[in-house]
């Protein structure tokens, strides 16, 4: 599920500040190679026992990534379901307290980013 209106997408950031400010709040920089960069956040729903991860995708505007004066812009934001042994299904509906926890952690980063 794409999620719409955090407010993100077009940000720009350095690498070192966007991997701080992202760390801060429990994601991890999970995927990259040389132009983009995905960051993960974990999501627990105890009552369902699924997993979610909310996903901010970034692709690099200047200098490259393994640079942290690179600046990375976010293209977009997502959450989706964990699937086993790895992947995530973003068609399934996403438990309110999920969303309403990824919208608060989105609201933060955009903060410690602004």
């Amino acid at each position: 599920m794409i999620l719409e209106n955090t407010g993100l997408n077009g940000l720009k950031s350095d690498l070192a500040h966007l991997d701080e400010s992202a760390e801060k709040l429990g994601f991890v920089r999970w995927q990259w190679e040389y132009t983009r960069a995905t960051y993960d956040l974990k999501l627990e729903d105890r009552a369902s026992n699924n997993d979610y991860y909310l996903r901010i995708s970034t692709r690099a505007v200047e200098g490259k990534l393994e640079r942290p004066d690179a600046v990375l812009q976010i293209e977009s934001v997502y959450i989706g379901r964990a699937t086993f042994p790895h992947g995530l299904e973003y068609e399934s509906p996403v438990p309110q307290p999920i969303l309403n926890t990824a919208n608060q952690r989105l609201q933060e980063l955009k903060q410690l980013l602004s």
